[in-house]
């Protein structure tokens, strides 16, 4: 799978996100920033994104994907 795949599935599934993703065509991290992780705990995110890739994790074309998960204000205050 390639980088790009992910993150249009990523940005197809969450509104407005911000995704950046590199990898090395199994292992992946990614980089999303939403607005609809407000609320919600880290687990609630990951879990949000997996759902998105379920279908490929299942298939194990991707095997591994590591995310950081932010709102847009924590984005915002990591990057003052």
């Amino acid at each position: 799978m390639d980088p790009q795949e992910i993150k249009a599935l990523i940005e197809a599934g969450l509104q407005d996100a911000t995704v950046a993703v590199d990898g090395d065509g199994r292992h992946f991290q990614a980089l999303i920033v939403s607005p609809e992780f407000e609320g919600k705990t880290p687990i609630q995110r990951h879990r949000m994104v997996y759902a998105l890739l379920e279908e490929h994790i299942q298939a194990d074309v991707l095997h591994a994907l590591s995310m950081r998960t932010l709102t847009p204000a924590q984005w915002a205050d990591e990057n003052k």
